[in-house]
């Protein structure tokens, strides 16, 4: 039990580096009617029942979840890069690096069943509807719009929507109809980029949509790129406007855009036509008034700035609060509030390491930082207090039950009190001092410590047990330090142990 940080509960604790090798855990989300977790991995999806978090590990677990809490896992997919709860349909979708969407019932998920066969042999669950969204990029981010649209944003400023009635017709279907849904969906979807081009110019920028969000309360879709903002009316899809992280506006919707019959991909260049040839001089005049817009941007930027492009300075994350104010993270530790129209309101700061993540619930808003730090925030942004929650970044969180679950760069999973910092942990932290001994074990174990001077050159493993001898099958840990290494020496040291039958394990991989 950590002094300096409340009483945690370990759902998935850090798991060794070597067995998260095309499994790490990249995306979190809750669904609180049914109480579940769910965790999207580069293998596929993975689900936790909230009342089987206290039921202890699963024996017959897979190395590296040998202490994690019981789970289901769904079939191996892509890595799955973003993840939307659709609480109404009962449903989770997972937008992945194939350039799939993919749909989950919440019913068919369920953390006992993995209980039942002991670990890696439990049962999978199967997908349910699903359609490529994206020919030949990943979905990066994904959003249900008030209105049951399906939203997901891609590289190059892509950004396409899926109308609710295609989609609820294409859940009716039966699963042998299982191919006809998923080309039903797939070719009724929406390319917004057709709402905001003028005389051939894309108005919007053309970077990655990293992140997304659907504000309820306002109906308004926001889309972020690393350093811009857009801002949707979700009902009728309009692009409202597109402003900076200062706050400026950049571009808006200014004349409406007759939609064609028939969706073209991305990927498909039409080649113009006479009657388009004659129109000529008008593109052109449009795109030299296009061309005037961005170097005025430009030069407005670099006077307010001092230059192009801040570095250190870009949008990780963004999330709602209580009170209907945005609040988004930047790279440099600073948080931005807006209002819902994406008026600046304020900016602060309490820390200099990347904001990853944040999360809102009533009154107060959890911050996830690069430095493996949560804070915790009223929703004027007044610090309430924070600890170090794990040794590397909380890359994200998702609230459910009475906890906040924060989710680490590698993989390990806490819950924390919704109530921390408060009175409640002064209780917890004394009772668990006085059980420690019911949950606690105690091993003495035979350590070997030592220096090896690599001098720059490959080693060998036989330049290694000459060295250790045979002292090191009488011990439990070796530990070794490493001199003059330079040029990759120390990964060759390390494959050198590896290759000698010992263990290898970088000290910068503890938890």
């Amino acid at each position: 039990m950590h002094p300096g940080r409340p009483p945690a509960l370990e759902v998935r604790p850090h798991p060794p580096r070597e067995t998260q090798v095309c499994s790490f855990l990249r995306t979190l989300a809750c669904e609180p009617q049914l109480r579940q977790l769910w965790a999207g991995a580069e293998s596929g999806v993975r689900v936790w029942g909230l009342d089987e978090l206290f039921a202890g590990s699963v024996a017959g677990a897979r190395r590296g979840d040998e202490e994690t809490a019981p789970f289901t896992e769904s079939v191996p997919t892509p890595p799955a890069l973003c993840v939307a709860v659709d609480s109404a349909n009962k449903l989770v979708w997972t937008g992945h690096k194939d350039g799939r969407i993919r749909s989950w019932r919440m019913d068919l998920a369920t953390a006992p069943a993995a209980a039942s066969d002991g670990g890696e042999n439990a049962p999978m669950f199967k997908e349910g509807l699903s359609w490529q969204a994206h020919s030949r990029t990943p979905v990066l981010s994904m959003v249900v719009t008030s209105y049951g649209e399906i939203w997901s944003g891609t590289e190059g400023g892509v950004i396409k929507a899926w109308p609710w009635d295609v989609i609820a017709k294409s859940l009716s279907l039966t699963p042998e109809e299982k191919y006809m849904a998923s080309c039903l969906v797939e070719n009724a979807y929406i390319d917004l980029r057709n709402y905001v081009t003028v005389g051939n110019m894309f108005s919007l920028p053309t970077t990655d949509v990293k992140h997304m969000l659907a504000d309820h309360c306002r109906a308004k879709v926001w889309s972020l790129t690393s350093m811009t903002f857009a801002l949707w009316d979700a009902r009728t899809r309009e692009l409202l406007k597109v402003f900076g992280m200062d706050g400026q506006v950049e571009s808006a919707r200014l004349e409406p855009l007759v939609m064609p019959e028939q969706f073209i991909e991305e990927e498909i260049k039409v080649k113009p036509t006479k009657k388009e040839k004659n129109q000529g001089s008008v593109t052109f005049l449009q795109k030299s008034w296009n061309a005037l817009i961005g170097a005025g941007g430009a030069v407005r930027r670099v006077a307010t700035k001092g230059t192009f492009v801040e570095d250190n300075r870009r949008t990780e994350t963004v999330a709602q609060a209580m009170d209907g104010a945005i609040w988004s993270g930047c790279t440099d530790g600073s948080i931005i509030m807006w209002d819902g129209n994406g008026n600046w309101l304020k900016e602060f700061s309490y820390h200099n390491s990347s904001v990853q993540c944040i999360k809102a619930l009533g009154e107060r808003v959890w911050v996830g930082y690069a430095s493996g730090t949560v804070q915790v925030m009223d929703v004027e942004g007044n610090p309430l207090g924070g600890w170090t929650g794990h040794s590397r970044p909380v890359i994200q969180m998702a609230i459910g039950g009475s906890y906040i679950f924060t989710l680490a760069h590698h993989g390990g999973i806490r819950g924390w009190p919704l109530t921390s910092p408060g009175p409640l942990d002064d209780i917890l932290r004394t009772e668990l001092a006085k059980r420690e001994l019911s949950y606690t074990r105690v091993e003495n174990i035979k350590m070997l410590v030592g220096t090896w001077n690599v001098a720059q050159e490959k080693a060998s493993p036989e330049s290694l047990w000459s060295w250790l001898g045979t002292a090191s099958s009488d011990v439990g840990l070796v530990v070794v330090g490493l001199q003059e290494v330079e040029m990759g020496a120390g990964v060759l040291a390390m494959a050198a142990a590896k290759e000698s039958g010992l263990r290898a394990v970088p000290m910068g991989s503890g938890g």
